[in-house]
């Protein structure tokens, strides 16, 4: 039996085989995670909101979101929020002739997710960090502004491990 292209009943069956055992996507959850974040950051940042108002008003149109998800969400924008003066003044040094207030808001926010989960997650390794904000840069977000976004914070990632390590670029 031929494992691509599937189609009809086993497209449907690889389908539901992978929702059981949730193998086939393993970055699923982060994925999402991340973009729930971005879009939560992207809330709070248009909307003036207090970011208690923002976490009440957020969940509740969401629908059904697992708690790996729902968890990891509300740690990126925890962090996002709590270290925002730290994680702004990065962006700013590293995104040459760019000020905060003109930057594409999503692009901003998506800086701000990824930053922030590079300080507050320093495991996750930062070649992941970046390849997620590039794709999600991708799918919410002008062409243009992958490369942008990929420049930057590389540059970010690289100051945050060199003073994790003690020294400076």
């Amino acid at each position: 039996m031929a494992k691509w292209p599937m189609t009809g009943d086993a497209l449907f069956f690889a389908n539901d085989q992978r929702r059981m055992t949730n193998d086939a996507f393993p970055m699923g959850t982060r994925r999402k995670s991340r973009e729930l974040a971005l879009q939560m950051l992207f809330q709070a940042d248009l909307g003036k909101q207090p970011i208690d108002d923002v976490r009440k008003t957020f969940w509740k149109g969401r629908g059904e979101v697992t708690p790996e998800v729902k968890g990891f969400t509300e740690d990126l924008f925890r962090v996002a929020q709590d270290r925002s003066p730290e994680i702004d003044k990065l962006i700013e040094e590293h995104a040459e002739n760019w000020r905060m207030d003109r930057m594409a808001a999503v692009d901003r926010n998506i800086l701000r997710a990824a930053v922030a989960e590079l300080l507050g997650f320093p495991k996750t390794p930062r070649a992941v960090v970046i390849n997620e904000a590039i794709e999600i840069a991708r799918k919410f977000s002008a062409p243009e502004s992958v490369q942008f976004i990929n420049g930057v914070l590389d540059s970010v990632g690289k100051e945050i491990e060199a003073q994790a390590s003690g020294s400076r670029i």
